[in-house]
């Protein structure tokens, strides 16, 4: 396999990893502001998800499963910004400065 359709191989799976991990996060988001009490929008359908307050525990339910909740989508977005990392030391070695 050449090094450009490795290179490109690599950031598709990337991408999709992230993609995937920040949508259960927001689905596991969606969760915690329903066990916290915040009502879905008149139409029926839910709001954007407010994924940096309850992150920093802002408006959440204190019970245990909630918390539970909330420290697996703190997990997830750890995973999304340690993907970034990981994705910039890769990009430092594999394309070439200059």
């Amino acid at each position: 396999m050449e090094l450009g359709i490795f290179f490109y191989v690599i950031c598709a799976l990337w991408a999709m990893t992230v993609i995937m991990n920040f949508i259960q996060a927001t689905r596991i988001c969606y969760a915690i502001e329903a066990r916290s009490g915040r009502r879905p929008l008149r139409s029926g359908l839910p709001g954007f998800a407010n994924v940096i307050p309850v992150a920093f525990n802002v408006g959440v339910a204190k019970d245990e499963e909630t918390q539970a909740l909330r420290w697996e989508m703190n997990k997830r977005l750890l995973i999304i910004l340690g993907g970034f990392v990981i994705f910039f030391f890769f990009l430092s070695v594999a394309v070439p400065q200059g």
